[in-house]
């Protein structure tokens, strides 16, 4: 049976008992996956961790960061380091962010407004998904400062849902508008598949049993209620399922050229392009009017075939300059790879699965224990490699034997 609590123990330092245990059983991002496994029910879980195809994206990812190498300075200690940077005219405690993510209450049951909480609490970005499972308009509430808005294409009646989204995220007091450009389609995802995912839950005797041997994450249901896309809801009708079948049905392609300026010109605020891995693309983001390209092979969830995001930041880096703000997502596990993603041209580097695993290992209070987690494991890659802050990162000497030349 799936534990249910955390367990008690001692061990140095400050904290109570319980935060102790912590710090000492999950100290990475990979110990909060495995705690993860075990916490919640298989399908939850499946869907959290798995990638498109036969998962070779995602391993993609995690063998081409590993592969960067950064070359530490020396005499130059320092124990005041800074972790703050600036994105789109605002100061963020981290160059760090919680990415867009579909469903997150399907791995943690309340999971969007656990982050949104956690992000305003300790002062980085959190973008919500279009299709979470919270409304803009609470995250809005527990997120006022640190809150930006992802969203799908829904071409129909000549952009009107889409266009109401963007509006409603304003008027939620989003920052910034993120338009994912890499979903032309919907890709194959085995493991989904052979967990019978559904939204909503399609009972049956596997499903059942998986979450009855998992009573933190039935308890966090009973909680919340039963995930579903509620962004969606006010252009879906009724009865059961309708949201989903909506989803399903009206969600899908990518943002053409012509789409992305039609939004940039409906959004006055910050605009982001995600998905971005080729220069050329890049560029043409530019001349579309965005404010920031976010590099991301959707974590490997989208085209097998695809590179790994990091090898080719460096040539997107250097074909926008300083024309926008680049992002980086796809991969990250850790504040060294946070490191590597600034010394490679980015601004600031997004995390998705990281914030999944922590929700699913350790409830609610996941989100904080992560972010701290991540931020603290980012100040000491920085004063590692001899840097002040993290605006400094780009002077590094870095051997990145994969880099794909365009």
């Amino acid at each position: 049976m799936r534990d249910s609590k955390l367990g008690m123990g001692m061990s140095a330092g400050g904290g109570t008992r319980r935060e102790k245990w912590i710090r000492r059983n999950l100290p990475t991002v990979a110990d909060l996956r495995e705690r993860a496994r075990r916490r919640i029910p298989g399908f939850a879980f499946e869907y959290a961790d798995c990638g498109v195809g036969l998962d070779l994206n995602v391993r993609a990812n995690r063998s081409a960061l590993d592969a960067v190498e950064l070359v530490p300075r020396c005499g130059n200690d320092r124990e005041d380091i800074s972790t703050e940077v600036a994105l789109f005219g605002r100061r963020y405690a981290a160059p760090l962010g919680i990415a867009p993510m579909g469903l997150p209450s399907m791995i943690w049951p309340g999971g969007e407004l656990a982050l949104g909480k956690a992000a305003q609490r300790a002062r980085i970005p959190y973008t919500v998904g279009c299709v979470g499972g919270c409304s803009i308009e609470r995250l809005g509430e527990a997120a006022p400062d640190v809150l930006w808005f992802q969203l799908y294409r829904v071409a129909r009646d000549d952009h009107k849902v889409g266009i109401d989204l963007i509006k409603r995220a304003k008027q939620a007091g989003a920052h910034v508008l993120v338009l994912t450009l890499d979903v032309p389609t919907r890709s194959k995802r085995p493991r989904e598949m052979r967990n019978r995912l559904a939204v909503p839950f399609q009972p049956g005797p596997r499903t059942i049993y998986e979450v009855a041997t998992s009573p933190a994450w039935l308890m966090a249901l009973v909680r919340n209620g039963q995930p579903d896309f509620v962004n969606m809801g006010p252009y879906a009708g009724s009865g059961r399922g309708a949201i989903a079948d909506f989803v399903t049905r009206e969600l899908g392609g990518s943002f053409t050229w012509d789409e992305v300026k039609r939004y940039r010109d409906v959004w006055k605020g910050p605009l982001v392009v995600k998905g971005v891995l080729h220069p050329d693309d890049a560029r043409r983001a530019v001349a579309a009017g965005v404010d920031g390209i976010q590099v991301s092979n959707h974590g490997g969830r989208q085209f097998e075939a695809a590179p790994a995001a990091i090898d080719v930041l460096p040539a997107i880096a250097e074909a926008v300059g300083d024309k926008a703000t680049i992002l980086f997502d796809s991969g990250v596990r850790s504040g060294i790879d946070v490191l590597r993603a600034l010394a490679l041209g980015a601004q600031a580097a997004l995390a998705g699965r990281p914030f999944l695993y922590a929700l699913a290992a350790l409830g609610d209070e996941g989100a904080d224990y992560v972010i701290d987690l991540l931020i603290e494991e980012i100040r000491t890659a920085l004063r590692q490699a001899g840097l002040r802050s993290a605006g400094e990162a780009g002077s590094l000497t870095v051997r990145h034997p994969a880099a794909l030349q365009f």
